[in-house]
């Protein structure tokens, strides 16, 4: 007498080792039986098969098994899981107390590396901003003069060229973005 160890597509069960149990074709594969159906995809590729049938036939092993159950399981845990309950939102409070040595060294660290970084460049930083805003409401001052004195236009863009001219000569080429914006 001859067994049947092939099954077809359409069925949904399929057999456990041994053949005397029976059980619902996985949805999930673990490891060993991903990588044998690997295997026989790609021998059955290359022999020119379209799609392998050994899938079929082969046995539900036991780790397939239980990731099937795992899988159902977290799918059923999902549906039931509230997102808007006040369960969930709930779970963070009340909030931990605060660490206060651990704050206090924090906040020590940052004061020291703040005062680090004023005894580099910073200084020197501020004093350019300064230098720069000086610069312009130099500028701004010689062109509301200009406009008081009501020159003609021409002589006033001629004026106003020169004095753009001479910040152009006299200050540093990265300040004249800064200094000559209108």
């Amino acid at each position: 007498m001859t067994q049947k160890h092939a099954q077809p597509h359409d069925d949904e069960w399929v057999t456990f080792p041994g053949g005397e149990l029976e059980g619902k074709r996985p949805k999930v594969l673990c490891a060993a039986c991903r990588d044998q159906l690997k295997r026989v995809a790609a021998s059955a590729r290359y022999k020119g098969d379209a799609r392998p049938r050994e899938h079929a036939a082969r046995t539900l092993c036991f780790q397939c098994y239980r990731a099937e159950l795992d899988r159902d399981r977290a799918l059923i845990a999902a549906g039931d899981l509230d997102t808007a309950s006040d369960e969930r939102f709930q779970s963070a409070l009340p909030f931990e107390p605060v660490n206060r040595p651990r704050l206090d060294m924090l906040k020590a660290e940052r004061a020291a590396a703040r005062a680090v970084r004023r005894a580099g460049v910073e200084p020197y930083t501020d004093r350019r901003r300064q230098a720069q805003i000086a610069a312009r409401h130099a500028l701004q001052a010689i062109a509301s003069g200009l406009k008081t004195r009501q020159l003609a236009p021409s002589d006033c863009e001629r004026v106003l060229a020169s004095v753009l001219h001479a910040a152009e000569l006299q200050l540093p080429e990265a300040w004249l973005p800064f200094v000559t914006s209108r």
